[in-house]
């Protein structure tokens, strides 16, 4: 495998609040690759199309870095092929992942499926508790789901194969969930009912198994493979050139899907991933400007997409999910391609769910169409009598600082407002909820419906796990975040 010098691309870029609004339908199809184009040897076009396009894995390489290898890692989760949970929720002190979830505790772990598929097998869940593992392969395509919705609650085992795996599945398997990359990333989110829950969600995390399927079935295992070799990952320069060695390594890490062969040719005319090792060392000075040209370009193009669609409450739902799906998204946005959605995915929620699975509205500005900011506002968002958010199973709201995109400290370690607070709630006379979304606590008896935000811009996401059918046609508006009306 190649290796390449590599410092860091993103961890994360930008936040969106004031970014512009041009027309992304419009900038999109000149600004994303198109599989079958013909090649042309425009530099800053095709260094612009592969930044766009390798975005996701990318960040990928950060990820495995910190959470699979870098064992000095804050981050570090454990080895290849072995589940890795956390007992807790995230809180200001995690930092690997903007826009973090504190509603589930969580399991990550990388699979290495390259010499035989692995079987996880899952613990048997209360009816009423929600839980999901989420399989998403080197792409950052969610390729497939075990859990509450997909299969129920029961116990079950899954055998996770790689895309050249031939064999056949033994008895006792519940399912085949076959991945489009043979190195595949799982998140496992397990419902925490309330803060005395989780020990019990501890018990559920140690019920999962991960083995190979030779120590499943007891055959001897096959060969052993060459090690994988990783760059290393240096925090800084989310701008740097050298995010082309790092997406040079990970284009080696898959192989071409069919419909992009003569994308990942054109590639090859900048040096990106033929069969040497990108060094942004040996550019001239003109390549050198007209690579950082089209990453400017690509990373401009990004951010106006994420702007342009931020208010939509349906986004996270066109920019997740298995390859199929993104390209009927794409489609119906106008796209020729997937490739911006799939980038601005990673840029803005690396990892997100599927819709079905959980859907994402996110606020940026309030009622007015004005940036939040806590430092100039108090905020309310009033949910009318008995119009929770339609969840089958949760649903919360959680606050980001604007600038760093993270937890924000308070004096109540609370980072969001769900359901499972629902009976706390003050309610207005007329059976109304008004959350306060302000820097100061409001007066002690409505600190119940309070979600702190920091003295300065801030911006939040609700979430809604198991949307409705509702939800998911858009026939749903979400509450608005609206100013404090002057007393």
């Amino acid at each position: 495998m190649k290796v390449a010098n590599a410092l860091p691309l993103v961890a994360a870029i930008l936040c969106l609040i004031g970014c512009g609004q041009q027309d992304a339908h419009d900038a999109a199809p000149d600004a994303t690759p198109q599989a079958g184009s013909t090649p042309a040897v425009n530099e800053a076009e095709i260094a612009r199309d592969a930044y766009v396009y390798g975005f996701p894995m990318i960040m990928n390489l950060k990820t495995i870095y910190d959470y699979a290898v870098n064992r000095d890692s804050p981050d570090y989760k454990g080895p290849w092929n072995e589940v890795a949970c956390e007992a807790r929720l995230f809180t200001p002190a995690d930092t690997a992942v903007v826009t973090p979830n504190s509603d589930t505790p969580y399991c990550m772990f990388w699979m290495d499926l390259r010499r035989e598929p692995m079987v996880l097998a899952v613990p048997e869940m209360e009816p009423d508790r929600y839980y999901s593992v989420q399989l998403i392969d080197f792409y950052t395509h969610n390729y497939a789901y075990i859990g509450t919705r997909p299969y129920g609650n029961a116990a079950g085992n899954y055998l996770l194969a790689g895309p050249g795996w031939e064999g056949t599945a033994p008895d006792g398997i519940d399912d085949v969930l076959r991945s489009e990359t043979e190195l595949v990333f799982a998140v496992v989110r397990i419902q925490l009912n309330s803060a005395g829950d989780l020990d019990r969600v501890r018990e559920l995390q140690e019920g999962l198994v991960l083995r190979s399927l030779s120590e499943v079935t007891g055959n001897a295992p096959p060969p052993p493979l060459p090690a994988l070799e990783f760059p290393e990952w240096v925090a800084g320069a989310e701008r740097d050139l050298r995010a082309f060695e790092y997406l040079d390594v990970a284009l080696d890490l898959v192989p071409p899907h069919p419909d992009e062969a003569a994308l990942r040719q054109r590639f090859k005319l900048i040096g990106i991933g033929d069969d040497t090792a990108f060094n942004i060392e040996t550019l001239d000075d003109e390549s050198a400007a007209a690579l950082a040209a089209g990453m400017e370009q690509a990373l401009e193009t990004m951010q106006a997409f994420a702007a342009a669609n931020s208010g939509d409450p349906l986004m996270s739902a066109r920019i997740f999910g298995t390859r199929d799906a993104l390209m009927e998204s794409a489609a119906s946005m106008g796209l020729p391609d997937i490739y911006l959605p799939r980038a601005v995915a990673a840029m803005t929620g690396l990892y997100g769910n599927t819709g079905a699975e959980a859907l994402y509205p996110a606020y940026f500005t309030d009622s007015d169409g004005e940036p939040l900011d806590a430092a100039q506002h108090s905020y309310r968002m009033r949910i009318p009598p008995g119009e929770m958010p339609p969840a089958k199973a949760f649903w919360s709201l959680s606050m980001y600082d604007g600038k760093t995109q993270l937890f924000i400290d308070n004096p109540l370690d609370r980072y969001l407002l769900n359901s499972a607070m629902e009976s706390d709630f003050v309610q207005e006379p007329d059976g109304s909820v008004v959350l306060y979304l302000q820097s100061a606590a409001p007066s002690e008896p409505l600190l119940p419906n309070w979600l702190p935000a920091p003295d300065g811009p801030f911006y939040a996401v609700m979430r809604l796990y198991l949307p409705t059918d509702e939800v998911l046609k858009g026939d749903w508006t979400p509450p608005v975040i609206a100013k404090e009306a002057a007393q």
